[in-house]
């Protein structure tokens, strides 16, 4: 289930997180790890980690605990390496191709969406209410906008 992809996954991938850690102002060098995975291997881990038994298109497993989406304050005693350990995300190629075929987009623009959206989940930001929703979804736009990779 290869995506057809002009850049390579993790070339994508860095550039779109970096944009994001560039736009949040994120001080410190940051380590995220990518899992590209099918439908059938996210399904089950959405199962098992929120309970959800269906695939979906991206999983995000943050592993700091910010008092406040996108302020890195709280860090200043456990950064002394200067490298973060965000944590991870987990997406399904087939979903992502779907998802790009139903919105009628590259599998660029998706793939790099997903990435987008599940670094601003690493960095605190959540999107249960709609003004954390409208929040990440400028976010996400604007850095999407920044690197060129439009509808």
């Amino acid at each position: 289930g290869a995506l057809d992809l002009k850049l390579p996954y993790e070339e994508l991938a860095t550039k779109v997180a970096d944009a994001v850690l560039d736009y949040e102002k994120c001080p410190y060098e940051a380590q995220v790890e990518l899992l590209l995975t099918m439908n059938e291997e996210i399904r089950q881990m959405n199962l098992e980690f929120r309970g959800i038994d269906r695939a979906t298109d991206v999983l995000s497993f943050p592993m700091l605990d910010y008092e406040e989406a996108g302020n890195f304050d709280f860090l200043e005693d456990c950064a002394e390496t200067g490298e973060l350990m965000l944590g991870n995300i987990v997406i399904s190629k087939e979903r992502a191709k779907e998802q790009a075929e139903e919105y009628g987009h590259s599998v660029e623009r998706e793939f790099a969406f997903l990435i987008a959206h599940s670094m601003l989940h690493l960095l605190g930001y959540d999107h249960m209410e709609d003004e954390e929703r409208l929040v990440m979804e400028k976010k996400q736009r604007e850095v999407l906008e920044m690197l060129g990779i439009t509808r």
